[in-house]
This record gives structure tokens, sequence and C-alpha cells, in this order.
């Protein structure tokens, strides 16, 4: 495999993973805030649909991923609903929210199946940056979206460790009954971030339908990205900057099959190599249960409780 095939392949793994990144972003920030999201995969298919059909309806790709950014957002609003508000098992509640969002898919869907749409996210090459040997065809040749991926990491990284709302959100993660205590509205909290989480979950539906996928497939868009983006969060241990080289990870599985063909390597079958991103998830949680105290240590404490005043 020359050195050629190998610079395309990362590039490619970089382009494909950006989905996962945007995606699992938005469940580790609501993760960290206490409320577990399994619902990603509906969450993008959501915004995915209302992406593709703003696309279709209006050629504007800036519309297109605000459509899709505000579908996540209403779905994850939903879920903010049933886990905070209701206090529902939020891992049934997660579940019901990956049904739904289907379901809303599959109808709006229907009526543009197969079909393709015209206003497309192309790659820009940043000047200066594009023309270093290697590193610049593998990371400043890429679309707007994953360098904007690449900023919302950082963002994230920063406000969870050096910001007063950052602290506040940790805290409740952690221990919603003493974050009450010391005033913070810990419901406001929750809803806030696993609606923040929900936009940035559409919006990777809205990027995969304007730059990745070439038509609408219903259920196909995704492809179960969203699972992949869940146990993607716990890969992460939960942490922004390492939820980016997982997720590269994870592209590179994606793009293995186009790898080995352009390095004229036809001996694996290519039902395989298309299993082998979720392969690679399930290994991956296999060798996280071996090494559960390890994992422990990342997740906040209070994941997945619902938090009751009275009961402090």
């Amino acid at each position: 495999m020359n050195a050629m095939v190998l610079t395309m392949a990362a590039a490619a793994a970089v382009a494909s993973g950006t989905p996962l990144v945007l995606a699992a972003l938005g469940g580790l920030l609501g993760e960290r805030s206490g409320v577990v999201n399994i619902g990603i995969e509906g969450m993008m298919l959501i915004g995915a649909v209302a992406a593709f059909l703003t696309a279709r309806a209006t050629e504007s790709i800036p519309l297109a991923l605000l459509a899709g950014l505000l579908a996540g957002a209403a779905l994850a609003l939903v879920h903010s609903f049933l886990s905070v508000t209701m206090r529902a098992n939020q891992i049934v509640a997660g579940l019901a929210i990956v049904i739904f969002g289907s379901g809303i898919a599959t109808f709006f869907g229907k009526s543009v199946e197969g079909q393709a749409i015209a206003a497309r996210i192309s790659p820009y090459k940043v000047p200066g940056l594009a023309d270093i040997p290697v590193v610049g065809r593998i990371l400043f040749q890429q679309d707007a979206m994953v360098y904007a991926s690449w900023i919302l990491v950082a963002l994230v990284a920063v406000y969870f460790r050096y910001t007063r709302a950052g602290l506040a959100m940790r805290s409740v993660g952690e221990s919603p009954a003493t974050a009450d205590v010391m005033g913070i509205r810990v419901a406001a909290v929750q809803y806030c971030h696993t609606v923040a989480g929900g936009a940035l979950i559409g919006l990777a539906g809205a990027y995969l339908v304007l730059a990745r996928v070439p038509n609408w497939s219903q259920t196909g868009t995704t492809s179960g990205l969203g699972w992949i983006a869940v146990a993607l969060v716990v890969f992460s241990s939960w942490q922004p900057l390492r939820l980016v080289a997982g997720a590269y990870l994870f592209g590179l599985a994606l793009r293995a099959n186009f790898t080995l063909q352009a390095a004229g390597i036809g001996s694996v079958p290519a039902e395989v190599l298309s299993m082998l991103p979720y392969l690679l998830t399930i290994a991956v949680l296999i060798l996280l249960s071996f090494f559960d105290r390890q994992n422990r240590r990342g997740a906040p404490a209070a994941l997945g409780k619902p938090y009751f005043r009275n009961e402090r």
C-alpha cells in the first residue's frame, strides 16, 4: 500500500469521521449534565430529513444546516421533557426517541426516496496550509464543516474546564443535590445542555445529506452512525478531545472498503469490510467492559439518575 493511498485514506477518515464528531459531541454535552442520550440515531435522522427537504426547496446550504440543527434540538427537547421533567427511565426514553425520529424521517422522506439534491457542501483548500506535504492533503483540503467541527470541539473543551457555566454543568452531572444547594437550577442546566447537544446531533445528520450521502435513502442515510456515536461517547471517557481521535478511527473503518480497493487489495470480501465499523464498535464496548473501573472514572456520577429534589 503506497503513501498516496495511505494519505487518501487518512483524508477520507477525517471526512467520514466528522458526522461522528458532531453527533458524539452533542451526546457528550447532554451526558456531562447527567442525562443519558441513546436517541442519537433518531435525532440524526430527523436532522437529515429536515436538511434534505430544505435543501430541495431552497437550494441553500446554510438554511438546510439550520433546519437540521433546529430539528435535532426539537427532538432533544422532547427527550429532555421525558428524562428531566417526567423523570422517565432515560434508556427507555432514548429508545423512544430513536423510534419516533426514525418514524418521522420515514414519513417525510418517503416522497423523496432515492432522489438527490443539487446543493452540496464542497471541499475548501485552506490557502498556504493545503500545500503542506501529507498533512495539508489530510487536514486542510476538507470542507468547511470539518474545520467547524474542530472549532466546536475546542470551544466545548474550554467551556467544560474554564467557564462558570461549564463548572455548573459538571457539578450537576456529578451531584445534582449539591448543585441545587449551591443555587444552581438543575433542571434548567440539563434542559439547556441536552437541547444544545441535540442541535449538534441534528447538524451531524444535516451534514451527512449535504456532504457525504448523495441521495435520500430513508434510515439507510445514517446506516447506524448514531449508535456508533453513542459508543464513541463512552469510548472517549466523556472527554471532547479524545472523542475526535475515536471518531477518526471509526471514520477510517468506514472507508476501509474503498481504501483497500484503491490499493488493489481484493482478497477481503466487501461484506466483511462493510461490517468493520460495527464490529469495531462491539469490540470497543467489550474491551471497555473489562476495564469498567477505569471507564467509570470518566462517567458523570449522576449519569442516568433522575433528580428528585425532596430526596436531598
